[in-house]
């Protein structure tokens, strides 16, 4: 049989993304709920306590809230990759690594969620992995309705299919290599409650 034809960028159905939100808030997930990028961008914001120690992966999802732009901009915040694009990333990486291992909250998204509330990740250096699973304090997650796959056979095909392909090219664009699958990371639910936020955001944000 053939494998199901899936939808890579348009929204969730309203039924989809609550049952979603309920099956992550039975896996110790705090889940919001938004229309646009903007809202999402204040949730995070909203979140963020003024002092803390931020660090975030590279996310087109992020990049369309505008949230790294203000906390780049903004002294509120010590955000990390601030910091860490003044270091050299050959004589100082070792300074750059401890940086980035350990921030008080990490920010990020996910390549596809599953519909039972599984998190997929997928990474070329691994560098974000170590703070998304554990090195992180908290955790807030911003996640377009259009990532929701009906399983984890779907999450990988998704990210095989459609993430892959559009990272790869856009590296290619921009530095003139490629990108590569080397990490992959499945978050089933929080050991702890209270650590991880999850904002779901009703309108196709990101990849």
């Amino acid at each position: 049989m053939a494998p199901q034809t899936l939808n890579y960028t348009g929204p969730a159905s309203e039924a989809d993304l609550e049952s979603l939100a309920a099956n992550l808030r039975d896996r110790n997930f705090e889940v919001v709920i938004v229309d646009t990028a903007a809202e999402a961008k204040t949730a995070l914001i909203d979140r963020i306590p003024e002092g803390s120690q931020v660090h975030s992966g590279k996310s087109k999802t992020l990049e369309d809230t505008g949230v790294l732009g203000e906390l780049m901009e903004s002294d509120r915040y010590d955000f990390v990759r601030r910091r860490t694009l003044k270091l050299d990333r050959q004589t100082q990486r070792d300074e750059i690594r401890k940086l980035s291992a350990t921030p008080d909250i990490m920010l990020g998204s996910v390549q596809a969620v599953t519909a039972a509330g599984q998190l997929v990740f997928a990474s070329a250096s691994g560098s974000q992995i170590g703070p998304i699973a554990s090195g992180a304090g908290k955790l807030i997650l911003v996640i377009g309705s259009q990532k929701i796959v009906p399983d984890l056979d779907a999450a990988f095909r998704r990210i095989k299919e459609h993430v892959f392909p559009w990272e790869d090219a856009r590296l290619r664009e921009q530095l003139g290599v490629g990108t590569k699958l080397t990490r992959t990371l499945i978050i089933e639910g929080d050991y702890t409650p209270g650590r991880t936020t999850i904002v779901l955001v009703r309108n196709p944000i990101g990849v």
